[in-house]
């Protein structure tokens, strides 16, 4: 068994540990894979451990992964996300190629991943990103903005609104972690009310998995953990 394969039937380990001892069902929580930066042999590394969702940062490499896999894994149902900030000329490859947006904090974004979603695909499925935390750097709608933004994203044809994705504040103490992810699973509850189609958090890394599965998070972003440290020499 190959290294990443081990490191994923770890995470998954620790995954189901964490739901049952949270109360909640199992394959609650979708581990999605974060392969930025990472060469197309190290996801077929993960592919072959069975892991089928991929995340990527950023655009131009995401796209080169997408279709090289669409041409030597056809058979493989891959799903791929972006989790990375869009730049407003960069939309179109997006909406061409991913079948999730975690990272939607502007209207002009949504108007153009809705408007460049080619005829006979699916919906795009999108998240809202918020900045929990207030942080100047962190991108992300902030809290009174989500309404305005959902209620946009609700009514276009080409996107579907599942729910919430925060980075929040890097902090190492687990109820620190709890609160920030509390936040966002509380808008996610309102959010509910009037969009009861609304039923993903996208929250929690390696770091904060555990206070982020028991806060409600339905996807944990894991990349380091599952294809080891980051070369950004290239990038």
């Amino acid at each position: 068994m190959s290294t990443i394969a081990q490191n994923i039937q770890h995470i998954m380990s620790d995954i189901e540990r964490v739901q049952e001892k949270c109360g909640r069902t199992r394959d609650a929580v979708l581990l999605l894979a974060v392969s930025k930066t990472k060469p197309v042999e190290a996801i077929a590394e993960a592919i072959q451990a069975g892991q089928l969702a991929f995340g990527e940062n950023y655009v131009q490499e995401g796209v080169e992964k997408v279709q090289h896999f669409a041409r030597h894994a056809p058979d493989k149902p891959l799903e791929w996300h972006f989790i990375g900030p869009i730049q407003s000329n960069k939309t179109r490859q997006v909406a061409e190629h991913f079948a999730w947006v975690h990272t939607i904090d502007r209207e002009k974004i949504a108007q153009r991943l809705n408007d460049q979603r080619p005829a006979g695909m699916l919906p795009l499925q999108v998240l809202i990103q918020v900045n929990t935390s207030g942080e100047n750097s962190k991108s992300g709608a902030k809290e009174q903005e989500i309404f305005q933004l959902a209620a946009l994203i609700s009514s276009l044809p080409n996107l579907t609104l599942r729910g919430l994705m925060s980075i929040p504040e890097n902090v190492p103490d687990y109820d620190a972690q709890l609160a920030a992810f509390k936040k966002l699973a509380i808008l996610k509850t309102k959010l509910q009310e009037t969009y009861p189609e609304v039923d993903t958090l996208s929250m929690g890394m390696s770091g904060d998995m555990e206070a982020a599965i028991a806060a409600g998070s339905t996807i944990v972003r894991i990349g380091t953990a599952i294809f080891g440290a980051r070369d950004y020499s290239n990038t």
